[in-house]
């Protein structure tokens, strides 16, 4: 799928501004890159606002973090 350089720009802010959220003893190895793979997912099925994506990955760390642990 090709996006565009604004679409990438705001995934990429949305990934540092979720990251930013997790506690220190939460952030758990390949966490970052499984937040990526979601946000890039959202994108990819229309999810393409700042505040949808960051919103849609917060959702969802708990559970992304449960999956890596």
């Amino acid at each position: 799928m090709q996006y565009s350089s604004e679409l990438i720009h705001t995934m990429r802010q949305a990934l540092e501004t979720v990251m930013a959220s997790v506690p220190a003893h939460q952030s758990v190895f390949g966490l970052k890159a499984a937040v990526a793979e979601f946000i890039l997912h959202a994108a990819a099925h229309g999810q393409t606002s700042y505040d949808g994506l960051v919103t849609a990955a917060s959702d969802q760390l708990q559970a992304i973090i449960a999956m890596l642990t």
